[in-house]
């Protein structure tokens, strides 16, 4: 029995203190930020002499969006002779004929757009993106997927900044077309506010790497090929080629002021598989560039936030452990005084999960204009980061084994209001069996949180509750939106 709960503990232990970690670098993400937080000059000087811009909208089956992107798109205030669009369209539906009636439309009304197909999907988005680029015209190249809806004055706020030659990149802050919809897209919302907010803040005014998120944001061209092109050998190919431009000394610049809305996911399914690609390709990402980081000559604050950068989704493999090991501790807890010093160690790291609240609540602060407003979201939002642990897990595993897995895009269904359907329509992500584990797990923790009333450990509880409702959550959710 004490070999059995020695090694109980020892994992258990060693799992907390690891994922206390990620708790101790939001708190110094949250500490640069709020050093930084306030507002820079966001657009430099008018100059004359404006570059060749081409917009890029790399897209795959797309037929209840394209319109609404198309129409925001050509809507946009620059100079027509300056001003080229790209619609890299990969798609295998009947969303290539109504772009191209779309495309003939906004020619013959005097818009330069071009329709560009491929033979195959090699690379996926990045391939797109790539072949786009060498029949791009313009000096600086935009991309916007596809459920994107940029602001008009976007070019005119944003090209500016390229004034310094230095400048590489530019990337604007997103907004949420369907923050409201559900509980899950204003999850969401939140979590996507503090990344845009708090973390490329913290980032880009101390001198830090920080990234290109796939849209809503500006290249120079020569930055891109002076970096070696869009590479296809990650499922983040925008944080891949951001940390291998940086590397080459570009500036990359970020525009919290500025913002261009999108829909965000509103079915759990989807939301996974984003997830899932997103916290695979930054382990890829980081198995790939980070030994070229860490010997190159770039400043030990920036090694070390590029580190805890890409590889902050390890959480998720660690998390794993006290998914599985919580109940045998609270039984130890229950059974051994000693152990009550144990559990008292896992007060100290959800402690830390103060960070949570603190960091999101000064991104809604900012982002909405009231951190009051998100407060009663902060319970869901932990629940679901907790509810996503396998779905992201397995990511992780993934990325670590050097299994290849496609790029699987994001569905997209034209949902804004609270009225708007999208139950009946194509495109539905892909439902896995790794929901079964979500419910048995749900069914784990509902039982660990009757152990623990029964047993007085009272202050167990709420954290038992949090586990409880993400799984629970996120697996009742993936069945009943499954295709």
């Amino acid at each position: 029995m004490a070999g059995w709960s020695d090694i109980v503990i020892t994992f258990y232990v060693i799992a907390m203190a690891f994922l206390a970690l990620f708790g101790v670098h939001r708190y110094s993400l949250l500490y640069l930020y709020l050093r930084n937080r306030i507002p820079h000059p966001e657009l430099p000087p008018q100059v004359d002499g404006l570059p060749k811009v081409t917009v890029q909208l790399p897209i795959y089956n797309e037929r209840y969006v394209i319109d609404r992107l198309l129409d925001s798109v050509v809507a946009i205030d620059y100079p027509r002779s300056l001003f080229e669009v790209q619609v890299l369209d990969d798609s295998t539906d009947d969303t290539s004929d109504m772009v191209a009636v779309k495309v003939e439309s906004l020619r013959a009304a005097g818009h330069d757009i071009v329709q560009i197909r491929r033979s195959d999907r090699t690379g996926f988005k990045a391939g797109a993106l790539q072949n786009g680029l060498e029949k791009a015209k313009g000096e600086l190249v935009a991309v916007f997927d596809a459920d994107f809806t940029p602001d008009p004055l976007f070019l005119r706020r944003v090209v500016p900044h390229f004034q310094d030659e230095s400048v590489g990149m530019v990337q604007t802050r997103w907004d949420h077309l369907n923050r409201d919809y559900s509980l899950l897209t204003r999850i969401q919302s939140i979590l996507l506010d503090g990344h845009f907010v708090v973390e490329h803040i913290a980032r880009s005014r101390t001198g830090r790497f920080f990234n290109f998120n796939g849209t809503a944001g500006i290249w120079r061209k020569s930055c891109i090929e002076s970096a070696g092109g869009w590479h296809f050998d990650t499922l983040t190919e925008d944080l891949d080629l951001s940390y291998r431009a940086q590397l080459k000394k570009w500036h990359f610049v970020y525009l919290d002021g500025v913002t261009s809305p999108a829909e965000l996911p509103v079915e759990m399914n989807a939301f996974k598989s984003q997830q899932h690609r997103w916290a695979k390709g930054s382990i890829q990402t980081a198995l790939k560039l980070l030994p070229e980081i860490w010997r190159s000559a770039v400043p030990l604050k920036v090694k070390v936030e590029a580190t805890a950068h890409l590889s902050s989704n390890l959480a998720y493999a660690v998390m794993i452990i006290p998914v599985f090991l919580i109940f045998p501790v609270l039984i130890l807890q229950a059974s051994n005084e000693i152990y009550r010093a144990v559990f008292f160690y896992s007060v100290v790291f959800f402690a830390s999960t103060l960070s949570v609240t603190l960091f999101y609540l000064a991104a809604e602060k900012r982002a909405t204009g009231s951190a009051r407003a998100a407060l009663k979201y902060l319970p869901g939002l932990m629940s679901l980061g907790i509810g996503m642990t396998l779905n992201n897990a397995r990511a992780v595993f993934e990325a670590l084994a050097r299994k290849s897995t496609p790029f699987l895009r994001t569905p997209k269904y034209n949902v804004v209001g609270r009225k708007d359907l999208w139950k009946k329509k194509i495109y539905k992500a892909r439902w896995s069996t790794l929901s079964l584990i979500e419910m048995v797990l749900a069914v784990y923790f509902f039982v660990s949180v009757f152990y623990a009333l029964t047993a007085g450990l009272y202050l167990a509880v709420p954290i038992l509750l949090l586990f409880l409702f993400g799984f629970l959550y996120v697996g009742v959710l993936s069945m009943l939106h499954r295709a």
